[in-house]
């Protein structure tokens, strides 16, 4: 039988709750008069008021508000505290329990914020609070509603606590996203940098004051004048100057303050002390920009943290430098940072929405639960995770080839062989791997005890002792290689091509910078962290196929022996031996 049917069946006696609890005032104290210490202070609020050094309830105690706007709000304690301005209700535990009556009395939390008198500041006293009528059910059935309803308060807030965090998450995942497109700092990107004056035209506010704007606020009316921070009033046409409407779609600097940027599509104007930009440049996307702008609003805000009055001039804005890159660019970078702010905005929306929902659900079932009637149902939500290649796959959309230090898309292999699985074969070290990148022969030593680095299939494998030799080896099987030489491994597979990685590698650059970087005069050695630091140009999957595919004809004709030059100078050989012989060979 489950708890709905048990409840359901169970005898339920009804008594008032001065019959079954004892409801005692708090003692008045002030933070002036309260004593350093860790007990908190239960007074008019939904938290504790401040901490005290004496504690006058102890053990499971139910708080109930005594005064001001939350005057009837319930508290669940176990622990000691001291209760000022609110009273305390003990339930008498031989008939009832105290978490019961606790999450019965949130149920009627509406039925106790109505209990409030007074004209001036709103009270609730024991007295009425007494005369609540309380269910009693058998203690053993008042325990399972107990652990019912407790389950689904800590889900609710280990939701809330996932759910903040995964908000947190995604505003700072939105902010790296945008700050990696924004960064045009590589030569890979063609961009032109421009002062804001030179792409964009500067519009002019209305004179208003805050009380105007209040007393012309109307909900729903067409124009949206803005003013700092979230303040706003929509207006009607008439109510300010028609030269002071925009219709354009522009960007409202708010200078004064927090300084922050607007975005607007619909009729509007702005306090005169701000400004606006738009434009009729058809190289800008005036989105594109307001983006730019937001992801530097802190250069502006410590412009304004400098002034006596924090604000900045429209000459702060007028000279600031943006990077223009194409339309084509601009457009990606809007599509993708726009939808990052959807995301973000709607789970502003849409987190707190979660929690309320699973709130609502607790609610559900506690009120169920609690007039013995109920059933529901428990879906669970999934939190996305991004690997490092999320990141590399969105800049490659927005920029196509992309510029990546090799440390972001590879790594040195950390795993371990025994030597007793190795073979002359799969022995690598520096004196059997080639110079001039031809790859490796047969090792002659072999290591007698211990481990050594595993390379796969697939790997690069680099001499890291006198980087000048281009010592470089495509593996094509398992094996392991000695502490001198590097094994170095594709990280993120799904965006690039294990062989595209290795003529990177593999390029005179490469080892130029390898030797640049190197240590030691008599056997110099290549630094692992800097050849990690190395940089270079990751072009889509199929760029890297095509590329690869190029470079493998190349090195089929110009160094296999059986095929290429060698073979084609072979078979012009026998040819020619062929017509030689023919004719050259005349009958007497």
């Amino acid at each position: 039988m489950n708890i709905l049917e048990e409840i359901q069946d169970c005898p339920v006696e009804w008594k008032e709750l001065g019959e079954v609890a004892f409801l005692k005032r708090g003692k008045t104290i002030t933070s002036k008069t309260a004593t350093d210490g860790p007990y908190p202070v239960i007074s008019g609020g939904q938290k504790p008021a401040y901490f005290h050094g004496e504690f006058n309830r102890e053990g499971e105690t139910i708080t109930v508000a005594g005064s001001g706007a939350y005057a009837g709000f319930v508290m669940y304690w176990n622990e000691p505290i001291f209760v000022s301005d609110a009273f305390s209700i003990k339930a008498f535990d031989r008939i009832l329990s105290s978490k019961f009556l606790y999450h019965y009395l949130l149920e009627k939390q509406g039925i106790l914020f109505s209990l409030k008198k007074g004209s001036g500041v709103p009270h609730v006293y024991p007295k009425d609070v007494s005369r609540i009528s309380i269910p009693i059910p058998p203690l053993e059935i008042q325990e399972k509603i107990v652990q019912t309803l407790d389950k689904f308060t800590d889900y609710v807030t280990e939701l809330t606590s996932e759910l903040t965090s995964e908000l947190t998450s995604r505003k700072k995942q939105y902010s790296f996203y945008r700050d990696k497109l924004l960064s045009f700092e590589d030569e890979v990107y063609q961009v032109e940098w421009k002062m804001l004056s030179e792409c964009l035209k500067k519009g002019k506010g209305t004179k208003i004051t805050a009380g105007q704007m209040k007393l012309l606020h109307k909900d729903g009316a067409p124009i949206r004048i803005f003013a700092g921070g979230k303040t706003y009033a929509d207006v009607s046409y008439g109510d300010i100057p028609d030269k002071d409407i925009h219709t354009e779609e522009a960007i409202i600097v708010k200078s004064r303050g927090i300084i922050d940027f607007e975005y607007c599509t619909k009729p509007f104007s702005f306090k005169n002390e701000f400004w606006s930009y738009s434009s009729d440049n058809e190289n800008i996307n005036l989105r594109y920009i307001y983006h730019y702008l937001v992801h530097d609003k802190e250069h502006f805000q410590n412009i304004a943290n400098n002034m006596q009055m924090p604000q900045i001039s429209s000459n702060d804005t007028e000279k600031f430098k943006i990077p223009v890159p194409s339309l084509e660019i601009q457009s990606r970078i809007v599509q993708v940072l726009d939808n990052f702010d959807m995301v973000c905005n709607d789970l502003n929306i849409g987190l707190p929405k979660e929690i309320e929902l699973r709130q609502k659900q607790y609610e559900y079932f506690r009120e169920k639960l609690l007039t013995f009637v109920a059933e529901g149902e428990y879906t669970e939500s999934r939190v996305e995770e991004w690997d490092n290649s999320a990141i590399i796959k969105l800049l490659q959309w927005v920029f196509g080839p992309i510029r990546v230090e090799l440390g972001a898309v590879a790594e040195y292999s950390q795993k371990r062989i025994s030597v007793t699985e190795l073979t002359p074969e799969t022995y690598v070290g520096v004196d059997n791997l080639l110079q001039d990148r031809k790859g490796k022969t047969v090792a002659t030593f072999l290591p007698n005890q211990g481990s050594v680095t595993t390379y796969n299939q697939g790997d690069i494998l680099i001499g890291n002792i006198r980087p000048y030799l281009k010592k470089i080896w495509f593996s094509n099987q398992v094996g392991g290689t000695s502490g001198d030489v590097l094994t170095i491994q594709n990280s993120i597979t799904p965006l690039m091509e294990n062989k595209y990685l290795y003529y990177i590698l593999s390029d005179d650059r490469f080892f130029n910078y390898n030797v640049q970087y190197s240590k030691g005069s008599k056997m110099p050695r290549g630094d692992k962290q800097a050849i990690m630091q190395y940089k270079f140009i990751l072009p889509s999957l199929t760029e890297q196929e095509k590329i690869v595919s190029i470079l493998d004809n190349f090195n089929t004709l110009t160094n296999s022996l059986s095929e290429g030059l060698p073979k084609e100078i072979e078979l012009r050989q026998k040819q020619y031996e062929y017509w030689r012989e023919q004719l050259l060979n005349f009958t007497r």
